[in-house]
């Protein structure tokens, strides 16, 4: 009898934290569409306040600052990384590789008190500059382990065929090496990037006044008071975000099935 009720109650539990979770989102959704300046009444739906958003000049110059962010976080990552990975690929320099794992263990609010501290210390002004660095950090927290793992799994023979058939280093990195690594790249890449662009914990403590993210952004718009741009930009995020996600999530499930 009490297995009967340990069955039953947890797919109750489950649904709930379920309910829990994407009600919110739901809401947010739904409000976004409300004609009606308040979210306790509702006005019928309206692409008003998505209107409103984008004739709002605060919101491209915060979009660009995000994707210049985000995008420079990328290319900086994949480059530190790739080369990372290639030297600590030797066997003498494997136990480095644990090093990188320290980003991602340690509260992200942890490193960005130390990256302001750092930045504070030399002197650097705070912008998108210490911006891009803090992102790249977090970056390569997740690249390097993707890319060094893959590295692991890559047969020594096919760079030794290569080689014994008279191409060179450079030919065997671009023809070999490369394409066995491009999944895991792409893959690296929008991982950075989804990170990046939602971030707002480095955002908040390495941007600056000079510098605002869309992050910063929807938080300075909530403590001006609550307005429904809020949620029409929000559910632009989220969509966009989503399908990063659904992309990022498709390449993985095509590379498990490339390895069987």
């Amino acid at each position: 009898m009490r297995r009967e009720k340990i069955d039953y109650l947890l797919p109750v539990i489950v649904g709930a934290m379920y309910v829990l979770l994407y009600v919110p989102i739901v809401l947010l959704v739904i409000l976004s569409f409300n004609h009606a300046p308040f979210f306790y009444t509702w006005g019928g739906i309206s692409l008003r306040w998505y209107a409103e958003l984008l004739h709002s000049e605060e919101v491209w110059n915060t979009l660009q600052n995000s994707l210049i962010v985000a995008l420079s976080a990328v290319v900086l990552s994949l480059s530190m990384g790739v080369m990372l990975s290639f030297y600590m690929h030797q066997r003498y320099m494997q136990r480095i590789s644990l090093l990188f794992y320290g980003t991602l263990a340690a509260p992200e609010i942890v490193l960005a008190v130390g990256l302001l501290s750092l930045f504070v210390y030399g002197s650097l002004p705070l912008g998108l500059s210490t911006l891009i660095v803090g992102h790249t950090l977090i970056g390569l927290g997740y690249v390097v382990p993707m890319i060094y793992g893959r590295l692991q799994e890559m047969d020594e023979t096919l760079v030794q065929a290569a080689m014994d058939l008279g191409a060179s280093r450079s030919y065997t990195l671009y023809s070999v090496v490369m394409p066995f690594l491009t999944p895991t790249l792409l893959g690296a890449a929008l991982l950075v990037f989804i990170i990046s662009f939602d971030d707002f914990i480095i955002a908040f403590f390495c941007a600056g006044p000079s510098a605002q993210t869309l992050p910063l952004y929807i938080f300075s718009l909530i403590r001006t008071g609550a307005t429904p741009v809020i949620n029409a930009l929000s559910t632009l995020l989220l969509a966009s975000s989503s399908l990063l996600v659904l992309v990022y999530t498709s390449m993985t499930v095509k590379k498990i099935g490339l390895r069987r």
